[in-house]
């Protein structure tokens, strides 16, 4: 399974952008999908998931209301609406797959990652 990110850029506090996931080599239908980020000079952190179902959503709280997570199977990708962006949210975005999973915020879950996109927000 190969997941190819896209969609980071530069942009203002307040503004938006919309992060794609492109899952190939096997069904996307079959798997849960989950975003992580590396800020600068920290640690990887979970911010969001959708479950292999794609009927469940999972935010980490400073994202909830802000993010939003979604998945077009028919596309094989899933996506991630990010909305009112913060400084705090800059960082590496990639995503992970984790086969019929429940959209865990464990980062030892997934088995598939993708490479990452940058987000910068400017204050």
């Amino acid at each position: 399974v190969q997941l190819v990110e896209s969609g980071g850029g530069l942009v203002q506090t307040g503004g938006s952008l919309r992060l794609s996931c492109v899952v190939s080599g096997d069904t996307l239908s079959d798997y849960a999908v989950a975003w992580f980020r590396q800020p600068p000079g920290k640690d990887r952190e979970w911010v969001a998931a959708i479950n292999w179902q794609g009927d469940s959503q999972y935010y980490k709280d400073s994202v909830k209301g802000r993010f939003s997570c979604s998945r077009d199977n028919a596309q094989n990708t899933v996506f991630l609406q990010m909305n009112r962006l913060k400084p705090e949210d800059t960082g590496l975005y990639d995503c992970a797959a984790q086969y019929r999973g429940g959209g865990s915020s464990s980062l030892g879950s997934y088995s598939h990652w993708g490479q990452g996109t940058q987000v910068t927000v400017s204050s």
